[in-house]
């Protein structure tokens, strides 16, 4: 076996991926194993970026399709732009929202209201709702 490739289980290991699921990104053509350790596929370490970017893209919610027809777009591909910014106005709208979460579970985590989810800072951080006056000292109750 060439010395620079990476066997599949040390593939695995380094991505956090399962053997299994390389060998399905492989049958969905989203890497490719570049030879074999006798019985086992064997990889360039160039994969292991393409299996991060497969990786962020699964976590904020590309499907497999989505994410294979990205990996082999093109300059020309104008229909694959629009739908690669309509992606990205989506992401921004979960950004939102999951920061609004975020700062909700901050503040539930320092809150004594009783109980927390009717705190109305709590709510406000997670919906997003206006301000009102707040009286110096913390929640309003």
């Amino acid at each position: 076996m060439d010395d620079a490739l990476l066997d599949i289980a040390e593939v695995a290991q380094r991505s956090g991926l399962t053997p299994s699921a390389l060998r399905f990104y492989e049958k969905k053509g989203l890497v490719a194993a570049s030879g074999r350790n006798g019985l086992r596929r064997a990889y360039h370490p160039d994969a292991l970026e393409r299996l991060e970017l497969i990786t962020c893209a699964r976590s904020a919610g590309f499907s497999i399709a989505e994410i294979s027809r990205f990996i082999v777009a093109q300059p020309s591909d104008a229909d694959l732009r629009v739908r690669m910014a309509v992606k990205a106005d989506d992401l921004d709208e979960q950004i939102r929202r999951l920061t609004r979460l975020r700062d909700s579970l901050r503040h539930a985590a320092v809150c004594d209201y009783e109980p927390i989810v009717d705190c109305p800072d709590f709510k406000r951080a997670v919906g997003n709702v206006p301000e009102p006056a707040i009286p110096p000292g913390g929640c309003v109750r």
